[in-house]
């Protein structure tokens, strides 16, 4: 079995240096696109954005209640 350099195992599995150039002007329109575009969130992710840090910090909140009641000698 022969160990082929890099370059040229991968020429021969059809890559070649260079081939995404073709694809990066397309990225850079799409992201300058994305940027320029101004999307205000909807009511439904408002709720889900604002019902996560409430479940978050409540979580939170409940943990350290329980870790001062029933774990009091590490504090």
């Amino acid at each position: 079995m022969d160990i082929l350099p890099w370059r040229e195992a991968a020429d021969h599995h059809g890559i070649r240096k260079g081939g995404d150039m073709a694809e990066a002007p397309k990225l850079t329109e799409e992201l300058k696109k994305m940027d320029s575009e101004y999307e205000p969130l909807l009511p439904v992710e408002k709720k889900l954005i604002t019902w996560s840090f409430v479940i978050g910090i409540g979580g939170l909140a409940l943990l350290v209640w329980i870790s001062y009641t029933f774990f009091p000698a590490g504090h």
